[in-house]
Formats: C-alpha cells, sequence, structure tokens
C-alpha cells in the first residue's frame, strides 16, 4: 500500500529515508527549516554498514568513486612515535565492504539528486503536528499545513518536534570535548594518502582521514578534538592560534596541519549526545538520525545509523502492508536497542579518549602499543555486522 510520506529534515539520515520510501513506492515529500542546504562539518566516516545501505539503495558506487581509499589505520603519540599501525583489509574481506570517508557536501548532494531536488521544500520550518483518523497534519511556521499518512522526523540533535512525538522534552549532554574539523589537501608529509592516522596525548587527540576519491585533488579530513569547558570562547578568527596553544611540541605533521588549514573552511563543535530514548515512535511518527540517537563521533557511527534507520524503516513499511501502527512497532523494536547501545559505546570510547578518567586514558595509550589491529578492528566488525545488511 502507498502511503504519503512527509519527511522533517534534509540531512543525511532525512534524505535516505526518503529515498528508501520512494523505492518501495511511497509518496514522499521532504521539508527543511534551511533555505539552502550546507553540511554541518567537512566529511562523513561511512563505514561498511552504512556503505551496504547506500548500495541497496543504489547510490553505492558513485559514494565509492567520491569516497576516500583508506586501507590503514594508525594511533601516533603526540611526539611521533608510533603506538600502532595495521592494515584494514582483514576488516574488510570479514564484512564484505570497504568504509568509504566522503565530504559531507558530496554524499548529500548525491542523495538530493536520487530523491529528486522536486520532492524537497527548503526554507519551510515544520513546528508542530496532529494525528487523527485520517493521518498527520503538519503545521509550518509561515502558517501553512501538509497533511499526509506518516511523519518521519529526522530534523536533528535539537529536535523540537521529537519531544512531540515521545510527549517529553530530551536532554542533550555535553561529552566534554571540543571537536574543530575542516578539510585539507592531503600530502604524504602529513600522513600517507590511504591511510587514517590518528595523533594521541594529553587527552587530545589530531585525526587526518583520507576523505577524496580524487586522486588529482586528494584531500584529507582532519579534526582536532580539545576537552574544554561548555561553553568556552568560540572566536574563528583565533583558530589556529588557539589550535597551536592547544598543540604546541606535538608532531611536526601536526604543526604542518595547523600551518595549512583554513580557518574560515573550520567548523568547531561542542559535541553532545543524548540519553538512549525508551522508544523511537509516536503515533503516525517515526524518529531516525540525530534526532533518534544523537551520540558522540567517536566510533563514526552517526550517519550510518541513520542510513540504517531508514532502511528498517522502509522495510518494515512493506512487511506491514498498509498498517503503519504495525509498522512503527516493528521499527521501534528492530532499532533502539541497537541505536541505544552505540549511544552508550561512543559515549565510552569518548570518555576514554579525552581523559574523563585520567588512569583509563593512560592505559588506552599503553594498549595502543601493544594493540596489532586485531582488538580494534574487532570492535568495529562487531558494529558492522549488527546491521540490518550484514
Amino acid at each position: 500500500m502507498a502511503l504519503n510520506v512527509l519527511v522533517i529534515g534534509a540531512g543525511m539520515g532525512g534524505l535516505t529515508a526518503a529515498l528508501a520510501l520512494q523505492q518501495s513506492g511511497h509518496r514522499v515529500e521532504v521539508v527543511d527549516r534551511v533555505t539552502e542546504l550546507r553540511p554541518v562539518g567537512a566529511a562523513l566516516s561511512v563505514w561498511s554498514n552504512g556503505v551496504k545501505v547506500l548500495k541497496a539503495l543504489g547510490v553505492g558506487d558513485a559514494v565509492e568513486q567520491a569516497s576516500g581509499r583508506m586501507s590503514a589505520m594508525a594511533y601516533i603519540s603526540r611526539h611521533g612515535k608510533p603506538l600502532t599501525q595495521f592494515s584494514l583489509q582483514p576488516l574488510y574481506d570479514e564484512v564484505g565492504q570497504r568504509a568509504c570517508p566522503i565530504a559531507r557536501a558530496t554524499l548529500q548532494q548525491l542523495l538530493l539528486d536520487a530523491v529528486g531536488p522536486e520532492n524537497v521544500t527548503l526554507g519551510l520550518a515544520c513546528t508542530d503536528y496532529r494525528c487523527d483518523d485520517d493521518g498527520v497534519e503538519a503545521t509550518f511556521a509561515e502558517g501553512s499545513m501538509r497533511r499526509a499518512d506518516l511523519i518521519v522526523i529526522a530534523d536533528g540533535t535539537h529536535s523540537m518536534l521529537r519531544e512531540r512525538a515521545l510527549g517529553h522534552p530530551v536532554e542533550r549532554r555535553y561529552c566534554g570535548y571540543v571537536n574543530w574539523n575542516v578539510r585539507v589537501a592531503a600530502s604524504p608529509d602529513l600522513a600517507p594518502l590511504d591511510q587514517w592516522a590518528q595523533y594521541v596525548g594529553d587527552h587530545q587527540r589530531v585525526s587526518m582521514m583520507p576523505m577524496s576519491g580524487d586522486a588529482d585533488t586528494p584531500e584529507f579530513y582532519c579534526f582536532f578534538d580539545v576537552p574544554l569547558p561548555a561553553g568556552s570562547t568560540n572566536v574563528a578568527s583565533r583558530y589556529r592560534e588557539e589550535l597551536s596553544e592547544h598543540f604546541a611540541g606535538w608532531a611536526e605533521p601536526v604543526q604542518k596541519l595547523l600551518e595549512r588549514f583554513d580557518p574560515d573552511a573550520m567548523a568547531r563543535v561542542e559535541i553532545h549526545d543524548i540519553e538512549p530514548l525508551e522508544t523511537l515512535v509516536g503515533e503516525r511518527a517515526a524518529i531516525l538520525g540525530d534526532a533518534a540517537h544523537g551520540m558522540a563521533p567517536d566510533l563514526g557511527q552517526g550517519g550510518c545509523q541513520a542510513m540504517e534507520d531508514a532502511w528498517v524503516l522502509a522495510r518494515m513499511l512493506d512487511n506491514a502492508e498498509g498498517d503503519i501502527a504495525a509498522a512503527l512497532k516493528a521499527y521501534d523494536e528492530a532499532r533502539v536497542e541497537r541505536v541505544g547501545q552505540i549511544i552508550t559505546r561512543a559515549r565510552q570510547r569518548a570518555e576514554t579518549t579525552h581523559g574523563a578518567d585520567p588512569v583509563a586514558t593512560q592505559a588506552w595509550y599503553a594498549e595502543l602499543a601493544e594493540e596489532d589491529g586485531t582488538h580494534i578492528m574487532s570492535g568495529m566488525s562487531k558494529t558492522i555486522l549488527g546491521g540490518p545488511l550484514a
């Protein structure tokens, strides 16, 4: 049975959901409050479980072409001493798909093209919705209304509609650190072009991840993590100076990176997550993406879980043959425990990396020096193979 579906939010989760629902034969309209799609953050580390969803939706080959080739991983001390370095090929062989780190803008454009720009309306802020026997009526800030059979709430971590669906507020929780991220031209004097290099020390981190599939103009997705109090001063004109202070004395590639990034192209984000939700649905409403499971980025799974949400929601609607309540119940049962566990694991990883318990962080540094990749890839594999397309 074809439904009229209203998707609120044109980010990665909303567009992936729209594409999955369209391919199941539903009539989908996507709306977003922004007047122009400007992805937040330089890139997205789409791990194998996310790539499998994108391939099933027909955009995976284009994503592979546009993404970075990440064949190895390394942790390095702040002074430049190698801690561990290993090939990711055993992981890819086990899970049957390589990871595809990609520019957010590129991925969003690929999804937008697949959904059809004519099915996306920008500059409309959904402020509320109500349900009746015939469906859902959504209200927008400028006074217009739209009707649908189902509303998909994919309006991000600050979602107000999430609270409308759940009937209670959801507080965001500060994870204790600030992340600066930016795209930088890749070069071997920063890191090998096919390796994800992470420098760690002093509870801080610098990361360089290959993210561009263009051999002529390769790029790294780079970020700097620093534990700071919430609400710390944010002055874009001081980003280079501030980061140079935080990372004074770090290894030469870090110093070169500090010289080369463009502060005007850099985003600064205070990292938050939410407590795992008890349910991801309301009456005629499915919550997905960051609205459903805002998490620390330390497992690289935020976008991948949004893609999984979209795939599972479409499949549950297929199986329910028009019974929306049954489909939402099945979606909830399939997703709430998995995303809750990943929120918790990402939080634990963030705490270890960024010194919530300094003794635990020092122990982690010591473990890295003994690591051959087996333990790290085992954790990645567990996450990937727990997805719906394992």
